[in-house]
């Protein structure tokens, strides 16, 4: 199986800017490597790997594990907070962009059988 590797585009928020820009974020999923990860890669090289199903449950209603929180914004938004040492990074995205690379990493996974 290759890998799944998916570009979009992604709000920062921050307490600065009342529309924050646009950022390039790199989605990756890797069914050789480990099956249940999924990684994003945000603007300055960093990377953040959590549970596919974690971002799953996300989408539909607030989840958390470790050090990364997902939850519904709205009917067409969510937001993925990201805490670590250096601070706190929340990161919005349009839901139908998520969908769509959760469907192409279940489509990448090999089936039980």
């Amino acid at each position: 199986m290759s890998a799944v590797e998916q570009y979009a585009r992604a709000h920062i928020v921050t307490d600065e800017a009342q529309d924050p820009p646009a950022v390039p974020v790199a989605l990756r999923y890797d069914p050789e490597n480990d099956p249940r990860l999924v990684h994003m890669m945000l603007p300055g090289h960093h990377e953040w790997v959590f549970a596919r199903e974690l971002l799953e449950q996300g989408l539909r209603a607030p989840a958390a594990a470790g050090d990364v929180r997902i939850w519904p914004c709205g009917r067409v938004q969510a937001v993925i907070e990201f805490h670590s040492t250096a601070g706190v990074a929340v990161v919005q995205f349009d839901t139908k962009t998520l969908i769509r690379f959760l469907r192409r990493t279940y489509s990448a996974t090999p089936v039980a059988g």
